[in-house]
């Protein structure tokens, strides 16, 4: 049974009556299928969903990026990867069964695969916890993470969660620190490391295995510090200007890849990634074999520099870079506008002073 957005009821109606027409058994017996008037009923349909997905707000992205029916972590990795290996438990405390973690293949290449989990139905949903990682899954990933660095493994992950799990045990268990440490490892990675929001990309659930040299991002994905309901009970205290917080948040894939917060939007098919699941399990393949690529003639420390240049130029113009004297320390790097910019700015009394008397100057001669 297919579940629709509150905004595709239109698509719903000529759906069903699409179902209708393909059913032989009418009111009275076997009819014959009118295959015209479901042909132009179909093309109606895929019409009306470019329309609907090439118009849609912030809050209506929200709602395709938790869609029920769109394809989730297992399936991904199910239909990418060969020879998967799943590897449990943090050597602490538990297992996680929210986040999915991993060895396995790629075209013959050795990866380490994680995935955050929501899961398919409400015992699946229920068993995984809704995605929403403890500390044990960030620690098993953690574990994970640096055993594929000993042996120069890759290591692609998949976001796909609320945020992290605000329970009481977690807390007590260090949810905090389990989250920093896995930023930590993260970005002390001397592989690459590449990540894909497939759904909702929440917080620091979702930061914890996303600081990647690739950030990619599905289409109508989303990724944020806070969900838009959250946010607007903090700003308004009104869960109901939900779109007007999501729209304010620039939560939206377009809008991280023209900030640079990611590096790549991978094309959704019309309606959605649960329309046709296969079609993006390929291009998310084939995005990830291409990000592998580039950084086969890299070096680990090479790696490891492109990751940090990649996150200190967030909100700057270029960055920081090495310095080239002896204490090997960070310099801000920025464009020749801002240099210019920068130096009018802190000397504008001077050039004000200048203006002045030329002006001045020039109203002597004249006069």
């Amino acid at each position: 049974m297919k579940n629709y957005l509150e905004f595709e009821k239109e698509i719903k109606a000529l759906e069903e009556e699409v179902d209708g027409l393909k059913n032989p058994f009418g009111s009275e017996g076997i009819s014959e299928v009118d295959t015209k008037k479901i042909k132009s009923t179909q093309e109606e349909i895929n019409e009306k969903l470019k329309e609907t997905y090439k118009n849609l707000n912030s809050w209506q992205k929200t709602l395709v990026a938790r869609h029920e029916d769109r394809p989730k972590a297992n399936y991904y990795i199910k239909k990418i990867f060969d020879q998967f290996t799943l590897l449990s438990g943090d050597r602490y405390f538990g297992d996680d069964k929210s986040v999915i973690a991993g060895f396995g293949l790629i075209n013959g290449k050795s990866v380490l695969v994680i995935g955050q989990e929501k899961g398919e139905d409400l015992n699946t949903r229920i068993e995984r916890n809704f995605g929403m990682m403890r500390p044990e899954g960030y620690r098993k990933c953690i574990r994970l993470m640096k055993l594929a660095d000993r042996f120069k493994i890759p290591v692609v992950t998949f976001v796909d969660t609320p945020g992290a799990y605000p329970g009481i045990g977690a807390e007590q268990r260090g949810q905090a620190s389990a989250i920093a440490n896995s930023i930590e490892s993260s970005m002390s990675l001397t592989v690459p490391n590449i990540s894909i929001i497939i759904g909702e990309g929440g917080s620091g659930g979702a930061i914890a295995l996303a600081s990647s040299n690739k950030v990619i991002m599905l289409e109508n994905s989303i990724y944020s510090v806070i969900s838009p309901e959250g946010c607007a009970s903090i700003l308004w205290r009104d869960p109901s200007k939900s779109l007007q917080a999501a729209e304010a948040m620039k939560m939206t894939a377009k809008d991280l890849l023209e900030h640079g917060i990611i590096d790549e939007i991978i094309s959704e098919p019309i309606g959605g990634a649960h329309r046709n699941p296969e079609a993006i399990a390929e291009d998310i393949k084939f995005s990830i074999l291409k990000n592998l690529r580039t950084f086969e003639n890299f070096s680990r420390e090479e790696i490891y520099e492109d990751r940090k240049a990649k996150f200190l130029k967030i909100g700057r113009s270029q960055g920081f870079s090495k310095s080239s004297s002896s204490d090997a320390g960070l310099s801000y790097k920025g464009s020749e506008i801002q240099k210019i910019k920068s130096h009018f700015l802190k000397n504008k009394l001077a050039y004000l002073g200048i203006s002045l008397v030329l002006i001045v100057g020039l109203i002597s001669i004249i006069y």
